[in-house]
């Protein structure tokens, strides 16, 4: 009975190693899969020369590439969209150079306020007039964090080792007692 257990959560194991393993193919994969075209170059930081600056979509950019662009941010670019959602705070007016702008700007905010961080394929500029309006407010360097949100997966794969750490400590508390009975 005892080697059962064993031969069991040895395959616990493998399945866990592998479950991560493969999240971090698939998020290489999802990193290279969509390159993102640049027109400006990579230095310069141009937020605390004359102040604060925000990131806006272009008017007059293709339909196309600034629907591309908005599904990147909220997607790979892993921008926190929800305030451009239905009900949101952002979602007035209701049109893709509004929550383009509003996505733009939070990644640009979360990514060190570069020129690089506000290019979306040249389908974005960089602007010294506050875009807020309304109940919409537009985040700055001072109201958002340094960096990317993190990836959930990250979060995903701490669970899985913590599941697997109790099941362990489970089983073996489960096993010390069947012995002593």
């Amino acid at each position: 009975m005892r080697k059962k257990i064993w031969i069991f959560w040895c395959l616990v194991f493998v399945e866990c190693y592998l479950a991560m393993a493969r999240e971090i193919v698939v998020q290489e994969k999802e990193e290279t899969a969509i390159p993102v075209q640049t027109f400006s170059p990579p230095e310069g930081n141009t937020t605390f020369i004359d102040g604060t600056t925000w990131c806006v979509a272009l008017a007059g950019v293709s339909q196309t590439d600034l629907k591309n662009a908005l599904d990147w941010a909220c997607g790979l670019g892993m921008t926190d969209c929800t305030s451009i959602k239905v009900g949101g705070p952002c979602y007035e007016p209701d049109t893709l150079l509004s929550h383009a702008s509003f996505a733009f700007n939070t990644y640009y905010q979360a990514n060190g306020n570069s020129d690089i961080a506000c290019n979306f394929g040249g389908t974005a500029t960089i602007t010294k007039n506050n875009p807020s309006h309304g109940k919409c407010v537009y985040s700055t360097s001072g109201s958002v964090g340094s960096s990317a949100p993190p990836s959930l997966r990250k979060h995903n794969q701490s669970f899985v080792w913590w599941k697997l750490a109790t099941l362990i400590m489970l089983s073996y508390f489960g096993c010390k007692s069947m012995v002593n009975e």
